[in-house]
């Protein structure tokens, strides 16, 4: 590069001495600079170098290599065309960072300047051309500030078009309700029912003040000045929810109104809301406010079937809508929320958790917040709201008549299958807005049966006047169901749906006592009794399989529990428990079996220990119990039927085992059609909850006790007829149930006292000592004779089908608890001189054993010797067996009467050994049914 490129060029002295370059360095530079002024070339702020010959200044001091870093920072700084420069013109003191025009627009190379005219500018400056790096790609507020209100102008056009061409749906379009009809298994009407004779439209006139600022005290605060919608609203919903408290709804009544009366469509998607919104912003605007308020409250849903004020006035209160007070009006708001859940009377048949008390402690919530919000909103005075203290008194709910006797229990049990099993999301409200088509699998004749054998029962026994102390509030709950398909094929829910409101059928509370020791027994043959000497918690290869005929438990009355590892088993006090049975009875060691015939209770209570209760529990559960209708906890009583499961349940639960081990949910609609479509379909799923084994050895033990003749169940049997069950009774005798099969049906009756009138509190079930003037009531006697009395005419002119015989459990053995220990094989019988065999005659033995025991039992009882021909009964396995355990069943001869003399048998002992296996001698007698609860 030559010399004189690098070299500063030489300046002249400015003019006017140093106080001329004083003020010449202070001159503002920038855009702050004064308007340009031509200045001479001997100025400070003159360039180097001649102007060019085209208006451009020279090229400044740096040469190439400065032009090329200028040009590489855009064309920005070229400078516009020639003229003369301002003040910091051509390199002058107030110039940009690097040199060149300050402020003004002159053509100096700076910043400030440049020297070529600029660019054409953009409508959209993005990305921004007069910025670097990331700042290039930020827009400006300017910018950002465009497209908002572009984008504002736009929604609102477009609200303001489809405002303009949203058409308002005729009112009548979904105000008028229709029937739902409801059939028979047969396909025959059962009975047309819902919320369309159940309305009558009243006029705003007939609508209290009260009422109306009730709704708009809960529901919308604006309602009289909005114009449809509240943004506001519903942002104060969101935060009201969040924090967890009361809260108003998103939607207006406007909204609601519109909903419930102009839209068919009530599917949750965007488009319907944006449907919904609109409609609502035109009827606000074009509807007067007291016209949409009379509209919404004469068609909204209050529960009981009650669409309208006026006919909620009169499920509630029994008055005229008119009449309402603030108390009054503030509770039927509440019910608006969700009469499943706000109405006092509950719907426990639709959701366990809507209880009476449960819902009552909910609307009264509810109810005293509106109260409030009223007096916050100047609504009523603090004066009149402290008249109303106390929850208003509800009147019990009833029925349509359309829904005497048993049909309303059918619909009730059908509605509540239906809503809770749809996939479409159809609840209690849309139900009963109509038109829907519900078959059932109700069958008229066995739902009529099983009525009359109640109310045969209830008319020859059960007196109130003659017996009031004892037969007042009797009441009897039945359901039956078909084994192979888990059809409901009757219910029994009480004398009458319009008197008695709640379905004895489907929810009761009443306890099933020994009933449920068919699934201690079936546990014991899945999962098998634990071994002592290890942990709780043990798998398969450490337990055992009970063989429910080798395996022996003691009977004793008073037999003191004990853990699965021998330690005894105490309560939080402590204290240990004593079991009894029925009666006080002991039998000694017996095996399973004859503790089933005999309903003893210390066996099974002591078997549920070694199994665990875990297990029995999930045996129950996969029999088809609900696991929420089952006791929590670890008490040995859990064995002896201290929950309470519906009959409904213990029906389908002892089908589980006529069906050889197959569970079916039972269930009581087939289908449901609306306008013409197919809209539900059950689908039934079939799961094998115990293996065919399991299932057919837990039958052939239920066979004994209705077939043997000392058996809870015998007045059950039914001549020519397959029949396994159980008896089950709790204690203080508050509830008695018999539950049994045959291998089509299955059925489930059971029997208690319970004071309906639901104004009372802490009712209880009462005892039965004296109903029906009997001493006590048990499974066997009044639960036995309907349910023999229903099955005998159910299962008239089906097939005659056995059941299976019992298979072999693989890998089943002896198990031996409670301290009954294994027998002693007896010895061959040899005949000594007081032993002689007797003559057959028609007369009784003429032996007469000890009045008192002996001291000391004799292990090995003295054995007479084997007696002619016998005639053994069909189920009487150890007929003529030779061997088996002492005192063993010698069946019934027809021919010779032996003279034996027999060691005693002591009672009260843990080592007196039961009579046997088999069915017992003839005569037998009921040993009563020792189903009694643990109590302290």
């Amino acid at each position: 590069m030559s010399e004189h490129r690098r070299k500063m060029p030489s300046q002249e002295p400015p003019t006017g001495g140093r106080a001329a370059a004083r003020r010449a360095a202070q001159q503002p530079v920038g855009r702050r600079s004064a308007p340009a002024q031509d200045v001479g070339r001997g100025a400070p702020s003159a360039s180097y170098g001649p102007p060019s010959s085209h208006g451009e200044e020279s090229r400044p001091y740096g040469g190439r290599a400065e032009a090329r870093r200028a040009a590489q920072r855009g064309g920005r700084r070229r400078g516009a065309e020639a003229g003369p420069g301002g003040p910091g013109g051509p390199a002058g003191p107030g110039g940009g960072r690097r040199g060149g025009g300050g402020g003004g627009r002159g053509s100096g190379p700076g910043r400030g300047s440049g020297g070529r005219p600029p660019g054409k500018k953009r409508i959209i400056d993005y990305p921004r051309h007069d910025k670097y790096g990331w700042r290039r790609w930020m827009p400006s507020w300017r910018l950002v500030t465009g497209t908002f209100l572009l984008f504002v102008g736009v929604l609102m056009g477009g609200a303001v078009f489809a405002y303009s061409n949203v058409v308002v749906p005729k009112e009548d379009a979904t105000a008028v309700s229709q029937n739902n009809i409801y059939y028979w298994a047969d396909g025959s009407r059962m009975v047309a029912t819902g919320s369309g004779t159940n309305r009558q439209i009243v006029g705003i006139e007939q609508i209290p003040r009260v009422m109306q600022e009730a709704v708009v005290s809960a529901e919308n605060k604006t309602f009289w000045t909005d114009s449809g919608i509240d943004p506001m609203g519903i942002g104060r919903a969101v935060w009201n929810m969040a924090k967890g408290g009361e809260t108003q709804g998103g939607s207006t009544i406007t909204q609601q109104y519109v909903k419930n009366n102009r839209l068919n469509d009530q599917s949750q998607t965007l488009s319907r809301k944006v449907k919904e919104l609109f409609i609502s912003m035109k009827v606000g605007n074009e509807t007067k406010k007291p016209a949409i308020m009379a509209g919404y409250l004469n068609t909204a849903y209050y529960g009981r079937g009650a669409y309208g004020i006026q006919a909620a006035s009169r499920a509630y209160f029994n008055k005229d809508s008119e009449h309402l007070n603030a108390s009054e009006s503030a509770l039927l708001t509440a019910v608006l929320k969700g009469a499943t859940y706000y109405d006092p009377a509950g719907y426990p048949e639709i959701d366990p958790e809507a209880t009476p008390q449960k819902n009552l402690d909910r609307a009264t919530k509810r109810w005293s917040w509106i109260l409030d919000e009223m007096v916050k909103d100047k609504k009523i005075t603090a004066e009149e709201r402290a008249k109303y203290t106390t929850f208003p008194k509800v009147q019990k709910r009833k029925q349509d008549a359309a829904l005497t006797g048993q049909i309303g229990y059918l619909v009730s049990t059908a509605k509540a299958n239906f809503i809770n099993n749809n996939t479409e999301g159809i609840g209690t409200k849309e139900l009963e807005r109509g038109g829907f088509e519900i078959y059932t699998t109700f069958d008229k004749k066995k739902v009529r049966a099983l009525e009359e054998s109640v109310k045969k029962v209830y008319d020859e026994h059960i007196d109130p006047e003659k017996r009031p102390k004892t037969d007042t509030n009797v009441q009897f709950g039945g359901a039956s169901v078909d084994v192979k398909t888990g059809e409901l094929v009757a219910i029994y829910g009480g004398q009458d749906a319009t008197k008695h409101f709640t379905n004895n059928a489907d929810t009761t509370g009443a306890q099933v006592g020994s009933t449920f020791k068919p699934f201690v027994l079936a546990a014991a043959m899945k999962d098998g009794v634990r071994d002592k000497r290890l942990g709780p918690v043990q798998d398969e290869s450490s337990r055992k399989i009970v063989d429910p005929d080798k395996s022996r438990y003691s009977g004793k009355n008073e037999l003191k529990i004990r853990k699965y590892d021998g330690e005894i088993w105490e309560d939080e006090k402590g204290e240990g428990w004593l079991q009894t049975n029925d009666g006080d009875e002991s039998y000694g060691s017996m095996t399973l079996r004859r503790a089933m015939i005999k309903s003893a209770n210390s066996p099974y209570v002591q078997l549920g220990m070694d199994i665990g209760i875990d297990k029995v529990r999930d045996a129950a559960v996969r029999a088809g119990l609900r696991e929420d209708s089952l006791v929590k906890g670890e008490v040995p009583s859990f064995s002896l039927g201290i929950s309470s499961p519906s009959a409904i349940r213990m029906a389908g639960a002892y089908a589980t085992f006529a069906n050889n081990g197959e569970q079916n949910e039972p269930f009581s609609v087939t289908k449901v059609v609306k306008g013409g479509k197919t809209i539900y379909t059950h689908k039934g799923k079939t799961e094998q909850a115990f293996s065919s084994a399991i299932a057919s050895n837990v039958t052939d033990v239920l066979r004994s006790v209705v077939e043997d003749p000392e058996g809870t169940g015998r007045k059950a049997a039914i001549p020519g007829r397959a029949v396994a069950g159980k008896t089950g009774t709790t204690d203080g005798n508050k509830s008695a149930w018999f539950v049994g099969y045959t291998p089509q049906l299955s059925t489930a009756i059971d029997m208690y006292r319970f004071d309906d009138d639901e104004t009372k509190k802490n009712r209880e079930f009462e005892k039965m000592y004296g109903t029906g003037n009997r001493d006590t009531i048990h499974g066997s006697s009044f639960p036995s004779q309907i349910w023999n009395d229903y099955m005998t005419d159910a299962v008239a002119g089906m097939p005659d089908v056995k059941f299976p015989e019992p298979e072999k459990l693989e890998n089943a053995e002896p198990v031996f608890g409670g301290g009954a220990t294994s027998p002693t094989p007896s010895p061959t019988p040899t005949p000594t001189p007081t032993e002689t065999s007797a003559t057959p005659t028609t007369t009784a033995p003429t032996t007469t054993p000890p009045a008192t025991p002996t001291t000391t039992p004799p292990t090995t009882p003295t054995k007479s010797p084997k007696p002619g021909k016998t005639t053994c009964t069909v189920f009487d396995w150890d007929c003529n067996d030779p061997g088996g355990d002492p005192g063993g069943n010698t069946g019934e001869p027809t021919t010779t009467a032996p003279t034996t003399t027999e060691a005693p048998t002591p009672t009260g002992s843990a080592t007196t050994e039961d009579p046997g296996n088999g069915n017992g001698g003839p005569g037998g007698g009921g040993g009563g049914d020792g189903d009694g609860a643990w109590t302290p």
